[in-house]
């Protein structure tokens, strides 16, 4: 059986990954001894630089999960540089339309399918295995398409039509935000959003994707029987601060009783 994220995907199997923004090999092994399927290594919102992705890219890879960068933004050499740093696929913010779409795909496959530009860095064995790697980047690798804004939304059909998009991601704090309601997602004007979403997916058979910002179960268990099957279950630093406050509450309450 192939248990490639690719086709995962593909078959719309339930995956759970998380986020890493801080910029340290550790809290990559940490994450990866829970057991994620996929880590996104955030280039976005976080500091982490192009060299520090590289290596947490290595210690997911040599930890036998797979390694996703979210990049800044829908910028060719952005998605080329960390692709040549052997990144098994990108996460895209802000894809409102399909070209939007359209272009990410091209900025990771090569011609005749894309238009990356050829280098030889690690991804291709420093020059050594560029065969193998032009082979398995057009077969295999992954192309996340984030939907954070309403314009997305309302765009949703025509952008996952798109041939080589293989999912997309709720972003949901700047889809609120896009509707002027940053966080609020019992506003009916975000929920009548996601719903949309939702249709959208079910519609298309599409692969849904949902990035559970807070570190919330309850929350993970009703996006997954919503439909959706690709899975961000919070972040590094969420998990670390709300383990902190948890266990120091507790502590307090038994020490005031």
């Amino acid at each position: 059986m192939d248990t490639s994220l690719k086709n995962m995907l593909k078959n719309r199997e339930l995956t759970i990954g998380s986020w890493i923004t801080l910029g340290h090999t550790s809290v990559a092994e940490i994450m990866l001894q829970a057991g994620f399927d996929w880590l996104v290594i955030d280039m976005e919102h976080s500091a982490i630089t192009l060299p520090k992705a590289q290596e947490l890219i290595q210690v997911i890879e040599l930890y036998g999960s797979v390694p996703l960068v979210r990049v800044g933004k829908n910028d060719d050499t952005l998605i080329k540089r960390v692709m040549d740093a052997g990144s098994h696929g990108v996460i895209v913010p802000m894809v409102n339309t399909k070209e939007d779409a359209q272009k990410a795909v091209s900025a990771v496959k090569y011609p005749p399918v894309g238009t990356r530009g050829v280098g030889l860095a690690r991804a291709q064995g420093y020059g050594l295995e560029f065969d193998k790697y032009k082979n398995w980047v057009n077969k295999e690798s992954v192309v996340i398409v984030q939907i954070e804004h309403i314009k997305a939304v309302e765009n949703l059909e025509a952008i996952l039509t798109v041939d080589g998009v293989d999912g997309f991601i709720v972003g949901p704090y700047d889809l609120s935000a896009s509707l002027g309601y940053p966080g609020e997602y019992s506003r009916p004007e975000v929920a009548r959003a996601l719903e949309k979403v939702v249709r959208t997916s079910k519609k298309l058979n599409a692969m849904a994707g949902f990035h559970v910002v807070q570190p919330d179960v309850e929350d993970v268990k009703l996006k997954i029987k919503e439909g959706y099957r690709f899975i961000g279950y919070s972040l590094d630093t969420l998990f670390l601060g709300s383990a902190c406050r948890k266990g120091l509450s507790e502590i307090r309450k038994g020490i005031n009783r």
